[in-house]
């Protein structure tokens, strides 16, 4: 075995054993076993959901370590690194686009996907392989002139962490869609479970990893782990696509044909009312989920005196819920559920979560609190993994892409927006409180995040009322009769 692909196939054989190793245990004891399927087993399942674990880590990347490094140890001001970290969202609406160019992508060599996650591959590499330099012009450590470094480092770290952000997004868009083209419809739901918690474990797992190599920071070994990030995610993505989508000579270019219109596509999907009301769904749910994310552990040492250690916990335990609620849609789905009643109960189950957090401070319960961060991530779980397994059959199935594109740019931006809403939010009325404009009684520190909270209550609530006529199967939409029972699709809205 020699030359350049000789890596390659060393890796691609790793995979491919440790897969059978894992098989012999057996589905009773391996999770998600039964995801396989004749046309996708396990192994080759496995190797597809490495393009997730690489997802994950940028994730982490971007939005954990650099975000302490730039502030602590480059000290740049934190208003600049909030602004890069968002910059990576200005690609979202875009994923739409992308899903849609690979249901109809037309190449020589006869794919759809693979070349747009192998876009999204090298947008990614090539952001990292830049990000470090980019970071220290911008930190001002540089020989460059004073006037030119101040234009050139914005400029540079702007470029990387959007080059990274749309990466991730192409990739993700792309990968999904293959998968879904790739796994027997009696499946597709344990394969997006598995595909969320290998995105879950690639975001902790190299979390921990960045955090052990850079424990004794240098500019040099920050060189070194950012760029050798680049490097893992050419490597694993590689394996990821190795002999997963068949070569179809129908892909290939014709002469004089016209390639179908995103615009009269898009219009065509839209225009479905079950399509509309499915994203704003979407859109309200995840923005319920997320805007809570940036002032949860804040809350808990603010307001509750956890000590560090005890609010950085509160991640295991979001992450923790969430994994449980992988497994648990996985096998309800799999039993012939309805995708959106799945993710109508993640956010029912949100609405004591929230209702918990607000009260432990009243209470002063660091338990319910922490009650409260677990279901608002088993909720937060079984809204996902409902929420995309609907997307995967919202459309007609050479137009998945343009289903799971549009459910990925609603997400990404719902995410992002609520964020930073959240943040704004509490700091603005956290100082109306604190300055008594909103009277005695509302005169604590608990305000501001009450208010979040509150409001999350409140887009969870919106989302049930987009969500509810969706739980209705479309064939028994008109039913009726004496034994008719009366659920989520009956109430009003």
């Amino acid at each position: 075995m020699s030359g350049p692909a000789a890596p390659l196939r060393v890796a691609h054989q790793f995979v491919t054993a440790g897969s059978r190793a894992l098989l012999a245990l057996g589905p009773r004891y391996l999770p998600f076993a039964d995801a396989a399927s004749p046309g996708l087993p396990l192994p080759r399942l496995l190797r597809l959901s490495l393009f997730q674990l690489v997802v994950g880590m940028a994730a982490a990347l971007l939005v954990g370590t650099l975000n302490r490094v730039m502030i602590v140890e480059l000290g740049v001001a934190a208003w600049v690194v909030s602004l890069f970290v968002g910059l990576p969202l200005l690609f979202a609406p875009f994923r739409t686009l992308v899903g849609f160019r690979s249901d109809h992508h037309r190449s020589h060599l006869g794919w759809r996907r693979v070349p747009y996650i192998w876009l999204g591959t090298m947008l990614q590499f090539g952001g990292l392989a830049i990000m470090p330099f980019a970071l220290f012009i911008l930190a001002g450590d540089t020989t460059l002139p004073a006037p030119l470094g101040a234009v050139v480092g914005p400029l540079a770290a702007g470029l990387a962490f959007l080059l990274v952000g749309a990466g991730m997004q192409t990739t993700q868009t792309a990968g999904l869609a293959l998968a879904t083209d790739l796994a027997d419809e009696e499946a597709r739901p344990r394969v997006v479970a598995l595909m969320y918690v290998t995105l879950l474990v690639g975001m902790v797992g190299s979390g921990l990893v960045f955090s052990w190599l850079l424990a004794d920071f240098t500019p040099t070994r920050l060189i070194q782990v950012v760029q050798g990030a680049a490097v893992v995610t050419i490597v694993l993505n590689l394996v990821a696509l190795w002999k997963q989508e068949a070569r179809d000579a129908s892909r290939r270019p014709r002469a004089g044909e016209v390639a179908p219109r995103f615009g009269a596509a898009w219009h065509s999907f839209i225009a479905d009312r079950r399509a509309r009301r499915f994203l704003w769904a979407v859109g309200l749910g995840t923005a319920a989920f997320t805007m809570q994310d940036i002032v949860l552990e804040p809350y808990g040492g603010e307001i509750l005196h956890l000590s560090v250690g005890a609010t950085s916990a509160l991640t295991a335990l979001l992450a923790g819920g969430g994994l449980l609620a992988f497994g648990v849609a996985a096998r309800l789905l799999s039993r012939g559920a309805n995708a959106e009643r799945v993710a109508a109960w993640g956010a029912c189950v949100g609405l004591p979560g929230f209702s918990a957090v607000i009260f432990a401070a009243p209470l002063e319960a660091a338990w319910l609190f922490r009650l409260g961060a677990f279901l608002i991530g088993f909720g937060a779980g079984l809204f996902s993994v409902g929420t995309l397994t609907a997307a995967m059959g919202l459309e007609r199935k050479e137009h998945v892409g343009l289903a799971l594109g549009a459910w990925g740019a609603v997400q990404a931006s719902a995410a992002g927006l609520a964020v930073a809403a959240g943040g704004a939010l509490r700091d603005g009325v956290g100082s109306l409180a604190a300055s008594g404009a909103l009277g005695e009684a509302l005169a604590s520190p608990a305000t501001g995040y009450s208010v979040v909270y509150h409001l999350e209550l409140l887009l969870l609530f919106l989302a049930l009322i987009a969500i509810g006529p969706l739980v209705r199967p479309r064939q028994s939409a008109s039913a009726s009769g004496p034994h008719r029972k009366f659920g989520l699709a009956e109430m009003p809205g």
